[in-house]
């Protein structure tokens, strides 16, 4: 049975204003959810970590195969009505929250859907919580709040207008962060920068 609820994704509206983004609550499944957070990777340090760089249990990799598979991309593609079919995907994944982390910001321009997976138990604080946003100057000023917690999914367009952020928080925070981007060698310089910071965290703590 997938770990994946790809039908809800289907089914729930494309929002299209300010930008396109659709919220999926429960796109991990709750049979599942309990079990990927017990195989989650340890993650003791802010940013964010290619697979290659982690550890994690079974069913955390079961949840990354299907997320890396051809049914999420057809359900994506057909979401967002965008052709992925020779579009290199890449997967991140992080799992504490900085202080400094959250600033508002758009997508890399070399990203054409950006997926949010969250991992955590329900969430609380005020801050960690996205922030789909209006403008770059206003955190308040949002379309939608999603709290990061048991399997929420929240989807959208890069653009030059999808603005994002979230308030302060120091945590634990995780999240799976899949993008699909424009080619090879997009891809591997996600793979390269992520890396490269993974490797100076393990070294300099």
């Amino acid at each position: 049975m997938s770990l994946l609820n790809l039908q809800a994704l289907l089914d729930t509206p494309l929002t299209t204003d300010p930008f396109d983004f659709a919220v999926v609550p429960h796109f991990v499944t709750p049979e599942a959810v309990e079990q990927i957070q017990a195989d989650f990777p340890d993650i003791r340090r802010g940013g964010s970590f290619p697979l290659s760089s982690l550890e994690y249990g079974p069913r955390f990799a079961v949840l990354v195969d299907e997320l890396m598979g051809h049914e999420t991309r057809e359900a994506f593609a057909e979401k967002f009505a965008t052709d992925l079919s020779d579009r290199p995907a890449t997967l991140t994944v992080r799992g504490q929250c900085r202080a400094k982390d959250g600033q508002i910001h758009v997508d890399s321009k070399t990203k054409l859907i950006t997926v949010l997976i969250y991992l955590n138990p329900p969430w609380v604080a005020d801050g960690g919580r996205l922030r789909l946003l209006r403008s770059p100057h206003d955190i308040e000023d949002m379309v939608a709040e999603i709290p990061p917690y048991q399997g929420t999914m929240v989807a959208f367009r890069c653009s030059e207008n999808a603005w994002h952020g979230h308030k302060s928080y120091e945590g634990q925070r995780r999240a799976v962060q899949l993008n699909w981007v424009v080619d090879e060698t997009a891809a591997r310089s996600v793979e390269r920068r992520h890396g490269w910071s993974a490797a100076v965290k393990r070294l300099f703590g």
